[in-house]
């Protein structure tokens, strides 16, 4: 199957004895699909989208895209972007720089780059603040940023670690629906993790529920 496609998948952390936070889960994600990866905090949801994008090695099992496994695919090759919660960004720079920064670190030509930071922030609506320092930014607005950027060299997959979880709760309603169209309107396959089931349902085309490091 093209896409990703993840099989048994395990991940342990150091301790007597280990703790297992994924414990054999196995899921298919198809090109241009959204899925979510819904369940309580400590299921092991963050653990296990964390394997997916190999920043945390498996401890078992295999991810695969397109049918290559990626087990010795370093992260910065894997053609993943990932949204932390807290968006990550940059103090130092502005708008733009922050999202032009994945893009001038691949050697992209100023032209191509500033065209393309320019598409980005009219997309997520941000077109008038592209000069202005992130600190300067609302809650909402460093998300919009932050998905920009993590777009910018267009992915194949996007893994988003509860993007929305730190803002309100009308803020995050809108952003959820403005997060799924854009991730739609650029083909981009998406990886959700959520505490919230109608965050999950909004963004997502299928919901995966974890319990216990295992899908239920």
């Amino acid at each position: 199957m093209s896409g990703l496609r993840v099989d048994d998948a395990r991940v342990t952390y150091p301790g007597t004895p280990p703790v297992e936070a994924v414990r054999g889960v196995s899921f298919d994600v198809g090109p241009g699909e959204i899925v979510a990866l819904l369940g309580p905090s400590g299921c092991g949801k963050s653990s296990l989208l964390s394997a997916v994008v190999g920043v945390t090695p498996l401890a078992g099992g295999t991810v695969a895209w397109d049918g290559e496994d990626l087990a010795r695919v370093p992260v910065h090759r894997r053609g993943f972007g990932l949204v932390f919660q807290d968006g990550q960004l940059f103090p130092h720079l502005t708008v733009a720089a922050n999202v032009a920064f994945g893009l001038e670190m691949a050697g992209v030509p100023r032209a191509s780059r500033e065209a393309r930071v320019a598409e980005l922030l009219a997309m997520v609506g941000l077109e008038e603040l592209g000069g202005r320092a992130v600190t300067e930014l609302s809650g909402g607005q460093r998300q919009r940023v932050a998905l920009a950027r993590s777009l910018a060299p267009r992915p194949r997959l996007l893994a988003l670690d509860e993007p929305l979880s730190s803002l309100d709760a009308d803020l995050r309603g809108r952003l959820a629906v403005d997060v799924r169209d854009l991730l739609r309107a650029t083909g981009t396959t998406g990886l959700v993790v959520t505490h919230d089931p109608a965050e999950a349902d909004v963004m997502a085309d299928r919901v995966l529920r974890m319990e216990d490091g295992l899908l239920v």
